[in-house]
Order: structure tokens, then sequence, then C-alpha cells
């Protein structure tokens, strides 16, 4: 629920970073003066203007959509963009509450992979990047959620299929506040127990004759809740906007600056004893994943090639490191009749992706087996330097993982037009537009492999093993110059250098007679695909793995024999074109002031990105792939819901039916636990119920959310021992409740996030346990304009899983996990003027 004010909106504590958010109209009543207020009466309608022709509440709206605004954001135990999300019915986040390496899916649609590849993530209209699964660069890295989100607009199928394109999931819209009332904030917050500072502000005002704007934005810096041994988060963004109005229409000018990192939250070994169906699950010893990271300074950094074949250090502390700058266009005016919207903006992107995972957990002497018999292990940095390593200690086999986004630069507009014609009795309105964008891709990833103890605290330490004769094997921890074991050394070694260019007209009509309205659009996406991919899997053998001197001692060493690089002078060509059409139609009936009805069906496109043209899909002959079906997956989508808004009370429920095809590749796991890459040729099918509900009265509010998912893979045609299986980390049941109580100086209150079970992966052996995840939180008012806050999220510090890698209990008893940050403290404190 809802306080009317800013005084009782104060920042709600993250586990990883401090959410800020507060509205114009909230600061407006702050600049008044104005004491705290009970909730309103009644829940507000929202109108709803994402993934529609025409901006209408939702009432009237042949669609299931969700809007959290200002004040019900600033209820939220997170600060991630995929955090947020999980506090929209029909929506599957999975995340640690980082921006980046999250998992993001709607309606049981499957997650073959991190990302969001059937769901788009747009910023005010217009999509971050045209490719929800572009790979180590999901969007939700280049967006930041701070004191200038105004609304989250989510729109669950309907017509987000024909008014955007490669959204046929749905369309979640982050809008910026465009200071329609005079009023800023100012605010710091700290963590408590553990070390992350931030600040954030923001100020918008009216400037007279018809000029507005907005700056606002955010910094911080520190460890973050989980120990790794340094600042993981550091860097900020700053956002502003002016706008002018004018008879009939606006025109609005905004830019971005965003640069920032944050620590990969990762996987991270746990054990696993029990039986699949009821497995227990518990922690290396003194190594807790919900406070540990897997990172550390001591590992920090290695040798390794760059995209061209050159010596270089890569720096973990990078994290998940983002850059955009951004500058856009919004304007609308009335033409003979017409309003005509256009939305232009250009993203200048880039950043990289770091991640340390272990491929192979085990005891200390078998990984001496790399250095033949006798062979010693010793320790390679830090305190115990050179010291031997004589007992059965737990050590890691890691995967480094690393992407150089260089490029990741995207242009956008979005042209329409509207028009509203009385038509016998009721009203036609017809929307003509079209949408035109360029993608680029141009990145380079790198895989290494090093060995490493699991000391915990941000202290692990890498490992070097020699041979009995005392040769080296590895280089400062460094075991190969890509895959040691389990995959193809130099596979996944690849460059690209890639553009998308994509033209897409569309259209629709809606009448409206009465108490019924019936509508229908239509979309026709056009793409063309250019460029080249480097990698050493498409050439003729001649490049791949060569010996080289990565360290530069003038020495090739035992791990230097073998190093991957790049076939530089013989990359493979892309060049294809793809097409698809969208379309949806639905009716609304709205009964009385307080109920509705809907039905809708649609049908929609989603592209292929990288994963069209990597080295298993792409032919380095023709720059095609080699099956056409990869380039684009089509969602169908039917839905019935009702809608009832009254007094103290709404309700929205929808009864969906999904379904796609999927071609994708996923990381899962073998019966030992050892991750491997997987194709996946596949049919999916959901049905469920979705809900959404608010409950207000006097002090008192409540709003809630659930979703009921029956999923499904109809057919694999690779392994039919899949079909009629249910897709892993697939829930039947999520929810969420946020109570509250806003008396006049204090406000008390909790986030709660639940899920039933799901299966770790899709053989449907080893069970995924639900969790419920309670987070309060207590807001104090001593004065006007001042709020003192504190959270709690996982309050009862809850175990909270992800993502799990094994598909069934390995036999060593050790596997991958994903988890939820444990129970983390934050305090702020808040000006509003």
């Amino acid at each position: 629920m809802r306080a009317r004010t800013v005084f009782t909106v104060a920042l709600l504590a993250s586990t990883a970073a401090v959410p800020a958010y507060a509205g114009d109209d909230a600061a407006a009543k702050s600049d008044q003066g104005g004491e705290a207020q009970a909730p309103a009466p009644a829940p507000a309608a929202k109108t709803f203007t994402t993934g529609v022709a025409k901006g209408r509440d939702l009432l009237d709206s042949a669609i299931s959509a969700s809007v959290l605004d200002d004040e019900d954001l600033a209820q939220l135990s997170v600060s991630s963009i995929a955090g947020i999300m999980q506090n929209i019915p029909g929506v599957r986040s999975e995340t640690s509450d980082i921006d980046g390496f999250s998992a993001i899916t709607i309606r049981g649609l499957p997650l073959a992979a991190e990302g969001s590849k059937f769901l788009q993530l747009q910023e005010d209209g217009l999509p971050v990047l045209e490719f929800g699964d572009i790979q180590f660069a999901g969007i939700d890295q280049f967006l930041r959620a701070d004191l200038t989100l105004s609304q989250v607009q989510a729109i669950r199928g309907g017509s987000a299929s024909t008014f955007a394109s490669n959204s046929p999931g749905g369309l979640i819209n982050f809008i910026s506040r465009t200071g329609e009332t005079e009023g800023g904030m100012m605010q710091v917050s700290t963590g408590v127990g553990f070390d992350l500072k931030r600040i954030d502000f923001a100020y918008g005002s009216p400037l007279g004759d018809g000029w507005r704007f907005h700056v606002g934005g955010f910094y911080r810096t520190g460890e973050g809740p989980r120990d790794i041994g340094y600042n993981g988060f550091k860097g900020g963004q700053i956002k502003a906007n002016i706008t002018k109005e004018f008879e009939g229409g606006y025109i609005r000018f905004y830019g971005k600056y965003l640069d920032d990192q944050q620590p990969n939250y990762g996987n991270q070994p746990i054990t696993v004893s029990g039986t699949n169906a009821n497995p227990e699950f518990g922690f290396l010893p003194g190594y807790d994943i919900r406070e540990q990271g897997y990172a550390s300074p001591l590992t920090s950094s290695y040798a390794e090639v760059d995209r061209n074949n050159n010596r270089t250090v890569l720096d973990t502390r990078d994290g998940l490191a983002a850059q955009v700058k951004s500058i856009g266009l919004e304007a609308q005016f009335d033409v003979a009749g017409w309003t005509v919207t256009n939305r232009f903006r250009f993203s200048d992107i880039s950043g990289a992706y770091n991640d340390n995972t272990p491929f192979l957990t085990a005891p200390a002497p078998f990984f001496s087996a790399f250095g033949g018999p006798g062979a010693r292990l010793s320790y390679a940095a830090g305190p115990l330097n050179g010291q031997a390593i004589t007992d059965a200690r737990l050590l890691a086999l890691s995967a480094r993982i690393y992407a150089d986004l260089e490029s990741l630069d995207n242009v956008t507009n979005d042209l329409r037009a509207s028009r509203v014609w009385d038509v016998g009795e009721g009203k036609l309105t017809t929307t003509a537009g079209v949408y035109n964008s360029r993608q680029d891709v141009r990145m380079f990833w790198n895989f290494t492999s090093t060995l490493q103890d699991l000391a915990g605290g941000g202290r692990n330490a890498p490992v070097n093993i020699t041979t009995a004769t005392g040769v080296p094997v590895t280089d400062s921890g460094t075991l190969a110059y890509g895959f040691a074991v389990g995959l193809p050394f130099g596979i996944y070694h690849n460059r690209y250098d890639v553009d998308y260019d994509i033209l897409a007209p569309y259209g629709s009509v809606n009448y409206q007679i009465g108490k019924l309205a019936i509508g229908a659009s239509i979309r026709w996406d056009r793409g063309n695909v250019n460029g080249q991919v480097f990698s050493a899997n498409f050439g003729d053998g001649r490049v791949g793995t060569v010996p080289f001197d990565v360290n530069g001692d003038g020495q090739v060493s035992v791990a230097e024999s073998r190093v991957a690089v790049l076939p530089l002078t013989r990359p493979a060509p892309v060049d294809y074109d793809y097409d698809y059409l969208s379309y949806s139609a639905g009716l609304n009936y709205r009964f009385a002031d307080s109920l509705s009805a809907f039905a809708r069906y649609s049908r929609g496109g989603r592209a292929s990105a990288e994963n069209a043209i990597g080295t298993e899909t792409l032919n380095p002959l023709t720059g095609m792939p080699r099956d056409p079906g990869v380039t684009v997956s089509i969602v169908k989508q039917a839905e019935v819901g009702v809608k009832f808004r009254k007094d103290g009370l709404s309700a929205f429920l929808t009864g969906f039916w999904a379904s796609t095809d999927e071609r994708n590749f996923q990381i899962t796991a073998n019966a030992s636990g050892q991750a491997f890459v997987a194709p996946v040729n596949r049919t999916y099918s959901a049905k469920g119920v979705e809900f959404e509900g608010e409950w207000r009265k006097g002090p008192f509010a409540i709003v809630v959310g659930a979703t009921y998912t029956d999923a499904s893979i109809d057919k694999d045609a690779i392994d039919p021992a899949f079909d009629g299986l249910t897709p892993r980390h697939i829930p039947d049941f999520a929810f969420f409740a946020r109570p509250e109580v806003a008396l006049d100086k204090v406000t008390v209150g909790a986030v709660i996030n639940g899920t039933t079970e799901s299966f770790a992966q899709d053989v449907n052996q080893l069970v995924q346990p639900g969790y419920v995840l309670v987070s309060p939180f207590v807001q104090y008012r001593p004065t006007d304009g001042l709020t003192v806050a504190l959270n709690a999220f996982n309050v009862f510090d809850e175990l909270a899983f992800v993502a799990i890698q094994a598909p069934a209990i390995p036999a060593s008893g050790i596997t991958n996990a994903q988890v939820m940050n444990g129970r983390t403290v934050t305090a702020s404190l808040r000006y509003a003027f």
C-alpha cells in the first residue's frame, strides 16, 4: 500500500544497494509543509500507456497489466531491476539483487539462458537493448532504479507483441519523472553491519512559459553485503530532461550518463544430500554462500590474450561494468486531427562481464593428478604464498569468464499517429506507426581455467601445481588459457562484430461503443544482419590454440603451451535477413464503473541475437544460420480476465495460455555435477492464473499478487525423453504481499516474496526448494520533510535458491547454486524540500 506523501516514502533498503523513490506529487506536498497522511480511501485508477495505442484506465483496456508507481516502488526491499520485477504477477525474475546476470521470463515461457528473451525492458518507451538475451549482456545491466524513476508499467501478452519489436511475452517500461511539480529530495543510506554507502538526489520544477525540467541520480561505493575483500560496488548515474509544453502537445529532450560496476554474485559451491525429491542443503566449512562471494583480491587479476591476440591483464574487480551515454527526444503534437508522437534515442553502450565460478570442487589431492605422480600443490599468492598444501582441503577449478562489451550501441526511432473518429454511435481509434532501430553487437569472450582454495571472507587464494621434478603446471594459479576439462579447449573464444537493422511498420484499430470495446493490431518486423565473427571453430584448424608467452616472462610454460587465439585474418561472414508477423485481437466489456472483463489472443515473434550466429549455428561459408528456424521464435498467447475496483478494494484476475518454440543453448550439468552446454530444440506451453489485488482502509493497507503456472516441455526434437516434463525453475505458485500500517509519524510494514518448489534442471529429478522471504521496514518522520528508515531484507535469514546447477544429487555431494542474500539491514535518512 501506499501512503500519499513523501514522508511515508522513505528509502527501503536493498540487499546490495539502497533504492530510493518518491513522486512529484509527494514532493509537492512536502513543499507545502503538509503532515504525513493516511492512505487515500480507494486504490487509484492508474492510466496505462505502455504497449497500447492510447493511454487508458486499466478497466477500459483488454490487457493484463500492472503499474508500480513511485509510492509502490518505495515499499520494495530491493533496488535491482530484476528484483523490482519479482513484484509483478506473471513475471519470473531470478536475481541476487544485482543488475545483470539475471534470468527473466513471463507466464511460464522457458528460461533456457540468462537475460530476458521473450520479455522486453524499456526505458521511457524505447528498448534499452533490442535483444534481451545477448550473451553476457543482460538488459538490466544497463538500467538502474533511483529517485528519477516515476513508474514501472508492465504488460503481459496482449498488444505488447505489436507495439514493440522482440516482445512477444510482454513489456516492462521504466518511466522517468519529468518535473510537473516543484520539489526535490536528498538521501543518504548505509549498510548496517556491511560496507555500502549511497547518496541519491532528485529535483524538478516548472520553469514558466510551458517549460519544466527534472534532474537526479545516485552514487554508491562499498564492498556490499557479501565478503569479497574489495569495493565491489562503485559508480552511479545522472539523468536529466527538459520539457516544453504547447497547445496540442510537447517536446522533451533528455539524457543519461551511467558508469557503474557491481560484483557478480553467481554460482558458488554448496553441499547436497538426502534424496532428489527431498534434498538437504548445507555449506562447505566456513563458507555460507548467503554471506560469501567467490571473488577475492588475491584472485582478481590474471593474464590472458585480448581480442587482437595481444597480452593483457584482466581485473575481475570490474565485475559487471556498465557505461551508458544516451540522448533522446520525445515529441507529441496534433496535425489535422491526428495526434503524432515520435520517440528517438541514441545510446552509446559498453561494459564488461566478469565471472569466476567453480567448475569442479574436490579435495586437494584430486587436483595433483594434473601434475602427474608426486605432483605438489602450493599457494600462489596471499599470506600463505609458496606454502605447500598437504591436506585434503577443498579446492575449486574455476571457469573465469570475461566478456569485453566493446559496443552495444543502439539508435531507435518510433513514429506513430493516432486519430479518433466518430463512427455511428461509437468511437473508432486508428493508429499507424513505423519503428526503426540499429543495434550493434561488438564483443569478445574469453574463458580461462584457474585453481583456487575456498577460504572465504574475501580471502580465496590461487593455487599452483608443480610436477615431482619441479616443473610448473600452472601460471599463478592458471591451469589453462581455455577450458581445462569437460569442454573443447578453444570453444566460446569468440569475437563478434555485427550490426542488426530493424524496420517494423505497425497499426491498430479500436472501436468503442457503449460498454464494449473491440480492438486489433498488427506488426511486420524485418531484420537485416551483417558483420563478421572471429572464432577458431569456424576455421580450418590452423589457428585455434598456439604456444604463447602470455605472462611475458620470456618462457612458454606448460599452461602456455596451448593458448586459445583468434584467426584474425579469416573471419566468418554474417549476412542474412529475417522477418515475422505479429498480431493481436481482443475485446473489453465494462459491466459497471467498478467491473470489466476482457479476452484476447496474440501471436508475436522474437528474433535471435548472437545465438543464431554462434560457432554451433552459423555456416561460415554462406554467412547464414545453418538452420533458418533458429532466427525467430514465435509465441502464441490467449487470455481472459476480470477486473474489479471499488471503494478500498481492487482485484484483477487473468487466466492465460502461452506457447513457444525455442532453439537455444543452456548451461546444465551431467550426473556428476560437472557443467556443460546443451543444445535446445523444443516447443513449450504453459497455462495458469494471475492475480493482483489491493485493499486499503484507514491507516491499514495490503497489496498482494500471485501466479499459478502449469508449464510443460511439449516436444523435444533432440531428446524425446524430455517430452511432457516441466521446464526448470518454473514453480507452480509464486506470490508477493506488501502489508502496511501508516500513522502520523511512523509507518510499519513488510515486503513478502515467496515461491513453491521447482525442478533444478529439465530432467525433473533434483527439486529446487521454494522459499518465503520476509523483509520488514519501519519509517519514522520526526519533522516535516525528514524521514529516518530501517529495513531488514530476509529478516529470517532464509536460504533462498535462485538456481541449482546439478540435475540430480551428485556422488560428490557438492554442486553449485545461486542464492539470494541473507539477512541484510540498511538505514537511511531522507530530506524532502
